[in-house]
């Protein structure tokens, strides 16, 4: 197959891109495979649960765990568009990727994680209701206004990140076909390019503003208005439970925009910073938040421990109960 060889919209692009993975750190990757692939499966095994626990129990069918289960399925879709391809990188040094698959790639990121954001902005907008409208959750959060956010999220989440491969597909890239990075994201890829690439870094560079400025103002703007509400309740006990409430899901915002803000941030300003950080901080914006965020609900949300420990009891009583 010929490296540059085929035209695409009146430009020349390579057939393949080759990935590096983490510049530095090539004689280490063998290594990294191996946590990595141990974070994978925990994201795997976690998610899953959720979804598992939430579809058989139909006490948790309401709008914080459905909202949830969406989460479950972006962060299983996420991890699963990138993580095998690493694996194989890391252990069977498969540096290829076909210029579509790229292209590919980089829209399922980009898209997950703007869908992402738009499902932590639902579940902060549930905490919102819930806590400060109560009378009224059952009559805002139907079933059918829960399937309308979700497709709101898809549809914004897709909407925006087309142009990202439709750009990058009409960029020239006659110098290198190189990835220095672990997958094809926007920037990475686009700087490549032997031709101007300002269009393509500014529309990259408003969305990521755009998305994160309005998403986490309304968080912010939502969790103001939470405590206001629960710092007029006379109970201190009422205040420490509805906090509780909303602890995992603070937590799981952190975990989602902390990494990717540091991550956005290192790629438009952080020229002196080293290469393979840039890409740790890449890879950790990625693969962390997927496998932190069932252990997080897990562990802070009693309902579905609860639930959990009462699948596994069942589980471990039926033979019992068949024995006799």
């Amino acid at each position: 197959m010929p490296l540059f060889g085929s035209l695409y919209n009146g430009t020349l692009h390579p057939s393949i891109f080759l990935l590096v993975g983490i510049p530095g750190l090539e004689a280490a990757h063998f290594w990294l495979g191996i946590p990595l692939c141990f974070i994978y499966m925990v994201t795997i095994l976690g998610n899953c649960t959720i979804l598992f626990v939430v579809w058989v129990e139909e006490s948790l069918h309401e709008p914080m765990y459905l909202f949830l289960c969406m989460l479950a399925v972006v962060d299983l879709a996420g991890s699963t568009s990138v993580v095998p391809k690493m694996l194989c990188l890391f252990w069977f040094g498969s540096r290829e990727i076909h210029f579509e698959a790229c292209l590919t790639q980089m829209f399922s990121i980009h898209a997950l994680s703007i869908i992402e954001s738009a499902i932590l902005l639902a579940m902060a907008f549930d905490r919102y209701v819930a806590i400060c409208k109560p009378l009224r959750y059952a009559a805002i959060l139907t079933n059918p206004a829960i399937v309308k956010i979700g497709s709101l999220a898809v549809a914004r989440g897709a909407i925006l990140t087309a142009p990202f491969p439709i750009l990058a597909s009409r960029l020239p890239y006659c110098r290198t076909n190189v990835v220095p990075h672990t997958y094809c994201e926007h920037m990475g890829i686009v700087r490549l390019a032997c031709a101007g690439s300002g269009v393509s870094n500014m529309y990259g560079l408003t969305v990521a503003l755009l998305v994160v400025g309005v998403d986490l103002g309304l968080i912010f703007a939502s969790y103001a208005r939470i405590i206001l509400t629960v710092l007029r309740l006379p109970s201190r006990e009422a205040q420490a439970k509805v906090f509780s409430t909303c602890g995992s899901h603070l937590c799981v915002i952190v975990l989602a925009y902390t990494p990717a803000l540091f991550s956005f941030l290192t790629h438009r300003f952080g020229h002196h910073v080293a290469p393979c950080i840039h890409i740790l901080i890449g890879n950790f914006y990625i693969l962390v938040p997927p496998f932190c965020n069932p252990i997080v609900y897990g562990v802070k949300t009693r309902m579905i421990r609860d639930k959990v420990a009462n699948l596994l009891l069942r589980r471990k009583d039926i033979p019992k109960s068949g024995a006799k």
